[in-house]
């Protein structure tokens, strides 16, 4: 094992920048604390929701009509944005029935 040897000056401001960090960090956290990904839903929650297909689900993503957001390549949306979009997903699976078609 290598020991590497610093000033007690250097070290004490070492200590004083990480305190300000930690400090930082906790007000980050009690700022955006509220923000948890239990209120989220993922792809399968919304289809069963909505009762659509998974491609439909990415229709509506590419065409900007549900928010989204990505994390580590999975997708979540907010309740509440889905809640919005339930209407549009009624007039466009009676405009498909009209055409004979499904989504």
């Amino acid at each position: 094992m290598e020991i590497v040897s610093i000033e007690r000056k250097t070290f004490e401001a070492m200590v004083a920048k990480f305190d300000r960090f930690v400090r930082h960090m906790d007000a980050i956290c009690r700022r955006h604390g509220e923000k948890t990904m239990g209120e989220w839903m993922d792809n399968q929650d919304v289809c069963r929701m909505l009762n659509i297909s998974p491609r439909t689900l990415q229709t509506l993503r590419d065409n900007g009509t549900l928010a989204y957001s990505q994390i580590n390549h999975k997708t979540y949306y907010r309740p509440d944005d889905v809640q919005r979009i339930v209407a549009v997903v009624e007039d466009r699976r009676k405009e498909a029935k009209f055409k004979g078609r499904t989504i």
